[in-house]
């Protein structure tokens, strides 16, 4: 299927690995341009070599940025914008907060999460927003969590900033849907990222279990009985991009295997 965003350009932040990078490759894949942004540096430049090596003729920027650090944020927006002329698409997305229990977590810890995981897709949205008003066309897309849905205690920090992204990707549908821009986030479930390894490591010392044991009892708790593969989510993203999915707009889409089991 032609989604329909052949020269379009995104912007996809936290994208050197995991869903980030299977994102960037979608949208590349749908004839995009793309830039990238990551923390590190080395990441940065491996993504980069593998998008395009997969990918001669695109077009694709790589800019270090750090998503917590607003004079970065802004950078990586202006130098995007004077290599492609324009942004069509934003795409927020970050690694996870610090994870703990509330009594496990100091108050820095909280003031990190909020600049990581909500500010970044704050000032973002700021950035792109007055072209997309101004051309009458935009897609926005927050990467977030099933714990937006579905909250756990060692994601604490996780579970209370992803449902208030929620309601800021409603909130930002309704103002901005007067100008053809449409606002959505995806919400991954148990994905096999870098992530995924991390969460399961805190488990299994909190066990006393293997690594590998606490990995294959979380896939037994999946409906599907296995892990998400990272571009099961930038598929889902593309077509959130499109023009197919140009009627959607608000929405908090489960990615999840079927493991949130609330009816909404």
């Amino acid at each position: 299927m032609d989604l329909g965003i052949r020269g379009r350009t995104a912007m996809v932040a936290a994208a050197s690995k995991g869903i980030g990078y299977a994102i960037a490759r979608s949208l590349l894949r749908e004839g995009c341009a793309v830039s990238i942004c990551a923390r590190s540096p080395e990441p940065l430049q491996r993504a980069q070599e593998e998008l395009r090596k997969e990918f001669p003729a695109a077009q694709l920027m790589a800019q270090q940025a750090d998503v917590t650090r607003k004079q970065d944020l802004e950078r990586w927006f202006r130098e995007t914008e004077e290599k492609f002329g324009k942004i069509d698409i934003l795409v927020t997305n970050t690694g996870g907060p610090p994870v703990g229990q509330f009594q496990e977590l100091e108050e820095e810890r909280w003031r990190q999460g909020v600049e990581s995981t909500l500010m970044n897709v704050v000032r973002l949205t700021r950035l792109v927003l007055p072209g997309m008003q101004q051309r009458k066309w935009g897609r926005i897309v927050h990467v977030t969590s099933l714990v937006a849905r579905e909250p756990l205690p060692i994601l604490t920090i996780s579970s209370t900033l992803r449902a208030g992204l929620s309601a800021l990707t409603r909130t930002q549908a309704h103002q901005f849907a007067p100008y053809g821009i449409t606002v959505n986030a995806v919400l991954p479930g148990h994905i096999l990222t870098d992530r995924q390894i991390e969460l399961n490591e805190v488990r299994a010392r909190q066990s006393g279990r293997s690594l590998e044991e606490v990995l294959r009892e979380a896939e037994q708790e999946i409906p599907l009985r296995r892990f998400g593969k990272p571009d099961e989510i930038g598929d889902v993203v593309a077509f959130l991009c499109s023009e197919r999915a140009g009627y959607i707009t608000g929405i908090s889409l489960l990615v999840d295997g079927g493991v949130v089991k609330g009816t909404f």
